[in-house]
């Protein structure tokens, strides 16, 4: 295997950000545009590249889908000088004051990583509606789309029952789908969905049936029964992808996903992590403010000048011909 530390300059990057959805690109826009050699190691797919409509996010109209959104963002961050690659980061580790990352493209080493790599939605078993046709998973992003429509909610848990509950703010008819499975939620949750008017279904899904666009009309049942919802939202959990920050000894929360302070950074020196992975809203306006704070702090670790004191003292008064500090 070739060691990163051997890469050509050419694999070599000031700041190079593991995962191609919103908070990584973010990231890496204020990171290109504030001068530092970046690059993006994205594998594709993820919650943002599943997207048919663009909710919440202000100037964007809803008819871009994700794939649109993410696509103009890369070329932003290529018209800047920034490297972009479709290629999977393998491993990553901490070697003499850098960090030296595995690719499916070649070794390659930076100074800062900042992995941006999110989390997989746990999904139901089939039969199932078309994800973005009738089949959700972000409450914030699209309750507004069922507005005094029937809607279902499928799991069996705290969050499913916690968002059967949510969606009466938003329509009287909602159904919690068990599935067959029996309820997992806690005596507490069980009082209070017992004084909500929440249908509880507990039959099992054995059909769906689509309109002429593709949307849900209704979902079928082994008790025969057949019930009509515009679309709902599957609850069972999410799996994290923090086996790099793992594999670093970065510090992870209960849940999984990686502790950071405000800016981004995790509890080893030089790595960042932003976006799904870490705690908070899984949105994408949060997602990209979380990026622009971990580019600037990262800015604010390898600016090169104004030089302290003491390196003044030691390599003497900044030269004309040393500024700027841009890079070819």
């Amino acid at each position: 295997m070739t060691d990163p530390l051997d890469s050509s300059d050419d694999r070599r990057y000031e700041v190079a950000v593991v995962g191609g959805g919103p908070a990584g690109l973010t990231t890496a826009l204020y990171a290109t545009r504030l001068s530092h050699e970046t690059a993006v190691f994205d594998r594709g797919g993820g919650r943002a590249a599943m997207m048919r409509e663009t909710h919440n996010v202000i100037g964007i109209p809803e008819s871009v889908s994700g794939d649109e959104f993410l696509e103009t963002a890369v070329e932003q961050l290529r018209s800047y000088g920034a490297n972009y690659e479709r290629s999977f980061v393998t491993g990553v580790e901490r070697r003499d004051d850098v960090f030296a990352l595995e690719t499916t493209d070649g070794p390659a080493v930076a100074d800062r990583v900042v992995l941006a790599t999110g989390f997989s939605d746990g999904r139901p078993e089939p039969p199932l509606p078309r994800t973005g046709r009738g089949l959700h998973y972000c409450l914030h992003c699209d309750a507004h789309t069922f507005v005094d429509e029937p809607v279902y909610v499928m799991g069996h848990g705290d969050s499913a029952a916690t968002v059967a509950m949510l969606m009466l703010n938003f329509t009287a008819d909602v159904g919690l789908l068990l599935r067959g499975d029996e309820p997992t939620w806690s005596d507490e949750t069980a009082a209070l969905l017992a004084n909500h008017p929440v249908d509880v279904v507990r039959e099992e899904v054995t059909g769906v049936r689509n309109g002429e666009d593709g949307w849900l009309e209704a979902l079928e049942f082994d008790d025969g029964a057949i019930r009509e919802y515009a679309g709902g939202f599957a609850m069972y959990g999410a799996e994290y992808n923090n086996d790099l920050a793992a594999s670093l000894g970065a510090d992870l929360n209960d849940d999984g996903t990686v502790a950071v302070d405000d800016h981004g950074r995790t509890s080893v020196d030089g790595l960042f992590a932003v976006g799904d992975l870490t705690p908070g809203h899984n949105q994408i306006p949060v997602a990209m403010g979380q990026g622009a704070k971990a580019g600037i702090a990262i800015h604010k670790e390898l600016r090169e000048f104004p030089k302290s004191l003491e390196d003044l003292e030691s390599e003497g008064a900044v030269d004309s011909a040393d500024v700027p500090a841009v890079s070819d």
